[in-house]
């Protein structure tokens, strides 16, 4: 059998194609032939070597394609959630609409709730069911505006209606509501020292909500400000943390200066909660977390 290798020769960086190279038997059975058929036989097997080789070539791109590695989310386990029927019964509730929802949730705003920090957290729920009573009557809302509330113990309610696993959209940050949760420490954090327990719950609260839609809790993200009392003109994108102090999207001191101290190692221990490690940048030695 003839095995056909097309030849090459090399001009600079390019290759140029030659002719094919005809097998010593082909020319014993074309001297054979009569001239005329001999030529056109020849000729024939020229060509159809010719596509054979230019074929192969197609089919061998000079720079195959190499296949993306597949994406791979980081998510964290969901903690324990306090439904808000725990603190909201028939008697209290006020008539509200529907809840409104977002695509999904890109960042949390954390707040305090600037009420007394000493209080026994058998009484979590009637604190928060004073501060419903509070947004939904003197300042007529429909539902209290946090979407989440921590407690001093680190128990986490659910505040606003619509289910703790969609984007709901709340009211705690003006402006910067949509695609974001609030998340509120009842107490308040001016100064003093911030319990373990809540910023704990907090960490493992921005973890698992975040990691809905694969989001590093120590990234910026993109937001476009809805409101002119905001810290930005409606309409206005800005770059801010995915897990924010509330005074970063609105002018105010909220969550107090001793929760925003602890917000750097919230955002930490929330990363590693979604398994993200660690790693250093050679440039700087800054560690990072992917």
């Amino acid at each position: 059998m003839c095995v056909f290798r097309p030849g090459f020769r090399r001009v600079g960086m390019n290759r140029e194609r030659r002719f094919p190279r005809v097998p010593s038997t082909v020319l014993v059975l074309l001297a054979c032939l009569p001239g005329f058929i001999a030529v056109v036989a020849l000729a024939l097997y020229a060509g159809g070597g010719d596509g054979a080789a230019t074929a192969s070539l197609a089919a061998r791109p000079e720079h195959p394609a190499v296949s993306p590695s597949p994406h791979s989310a980081h998510t964290a386990a969901k903690p324990r959630i306090v439904p808000r029927s725990a603190w909201l019964d028939a008697t209290a509730s006020h008539p509200q609409p529907p809840p409104r929802y977002d695509d999904k949730v890109v960042a949390v705003f954390i707040h305090h709730t600037d009420s007394p920090n000493g209080y026994d957290c058998a009484d979590a729920p009637r604190i928060i069911r004073a501060l419903y009573a509070g947004q939904t009557g003197a300042r007529s809302w429909d539902d209290i505006g946090y979407n989440f509330l921590v407690d001093r113990c680190g128990t986490i309610y659910e505040g606003r209606a619509g289910g703790v696993d969609r984007a709901v959209t709340g009211a705690h940050t003006q402006g910067f509501n949509h695609r974001t949760a609030g998340i509120a420490a009842l107490g308040t954090f001016t100064d003093g020292v911030v319990p373990k327990a809540m910023t704990d719950s907090i960490a493992a609260l921005a973890a698992w909500k975040l990691g809905l839609a694969d989001i590093d809790p120590r990234i910026k993200v993109h937001l476009v400000s809805s409101n002119s009392l905001s810290r930005y003109p409606a309409g206005q994108g800005a770059m801010l943390p995915s897990l924010a102090a509330h005074q970063d999207g609105f002018m105010t001191s909220c969550p107090g200066a001793a929760l925003i101290a602890k917000l750097p190692s919230i955002r930490e221990a929330a990363a590693r909660l979604q398994g993200r490690t660690p790693t250093a940048t050679p440039q700087t030695g800054r560690r990072l977390l992917r």
